[in-house]
């Protein structure tokens, strides 16, 4: 089968295609063929050494596709099943635990980025009804770490204002649930034309980090100066302390990505007055997965999808990223 495999140290010009053997199911598992996967930040850090790699990692941690066969003990799926990968196979439910987070694919695991993958049946939940493989792969990491940040850990509701940045996957999937949960949206970005698809998308308020650099103290404003209830942080310390101006006294903060830096200064006197709760994340369970998908499904939301590349062109798709001019997410039809 076709496979994408990463060449120590890393680099774009590093991943060659490949051949590779499909594995038969043991016990428990299942064979799926993939359809499609999707990018993130976490997948360019792997292909591009940041996060280092065994040689010939296959990458790619987001998979979704077909279950074309089913080994012995298997009882959650059947042939012909669409099924869509998880960030963290061994994590199931509960709280997190260093040994949940151990194999991610396509970093501590070989990923994605190939045919047909053989797994425990466990590593994987069903799809949305009627979605495209596509679709389904954009769910694993940008999907799910939305989801996550708003509904597991910030308790979202009805009539909640909800900060988030950019545009991105994780962000516009965090617009998207927002929403469904009845709350208003702020949403900023450094594009007006992209603010201007955010709004078509429900967005409540609009506010260009660029021309105004004091967004967070903006946004306070947008509120009536009570402060958002919560912000969904993809920047890391050079955007949060805006986003501590913007929160409100006990509001939430999901620290997910570090865009704009991994260190800095960041006012924590303003985080202790305002009570505000900081709450690290790393996407989530098998069983936040399945609950998102029942959402998905119940509130009719699709992805935004922005490129679709093929996976021969995995290395034209990662610098698509790094331009940073997508909407949404972009994937890898295989």
């Amino acid at each position: 089968m076709r496979t994408i495999k990463l060449q120590k140290p890393g680099g774009l010009d590093r991943l060659q295609v490949a051949d590779s053997e499909r594995v038969a199911p043991g016990y428990g598992e299942i064979v799926v063929r993939i359809g499609a996967s999707s990018l993130n930040f976490h997948d360019y850090a792997v292909v591009t050494g940041m996060i280092p790699t065994p040689d010939g990692r296959i990458p790619m941690s987001d998979g979704a596709g077909e279950v074309v066969e089913v080994g012995e003990g298997v009882r959650e799926f059947a042939v012909g099943d669409k099924v869509v990968s998880t960030f963290f196979p061994h994590w199931m439910d509960g709280e997190p635990a260093l040994e949940f987070m151990l194999d991610v694919p396509g970093d501590g695991a070989d990923g994605f980025a190939r045919e047909y993958v053989t797994a425990p049946a466990t590593s994987f939940t069903r799809a949305p009804q009627g979605y495209s493989d596509a679709e389904a792969a954009t769910l694993t990491c940008a999907g799910l770490t939305a989801w996550r940040a708003l509904v597991v850990n910030g308790q979202v509701k009805a009539g909640d204002t909800v900060l988030v940045q950019g545009t991105g996957g994780v962000s516009i999937f965090a617009l998207q649930f927002a929403k469904a949960a009845g709350a208003r949206v702020i949403a900023t970005s450094s594009s007006d034309e992209k603010l201007e698809r955010l709004r078509s998308m429900g967005a409540d308020h609009l506010i260009n980090y660029k021309s105004q650099e004091n967004w967070g103290e903006v946004a306070r404003g947008l509120t009536g100066g009570r402060g958002v209830d919560h912000v969904v942080e993809i920047g890391g310390s050079g955007t949060m302390p805006q986003s501590i101006a913007a929160t409100r006294i006990g509001g939430h903060i999901a620290l997910i990505g570090v865009l704009a830096g991994i260190a800095g200064n960041v006012p924590t006197m303003y985080v202790m007055q305002g009570n505000q709760r900081i709450i690290g994340l790393t996407v989530g369970a098998r069983r936040h997965q399945q609950d998102m998908v029942r959402a998905i499904e119940a509130n009719g939301i699709r992805p935004i999808i922005d490129k679709h590349f093929p996976l021969e062109q995995i290395a034209d798709a990662f610098r698509h990223q790094e331009s940073g001019k997508h909407f949404g997410k972009i994937v890898l039809d295989i």
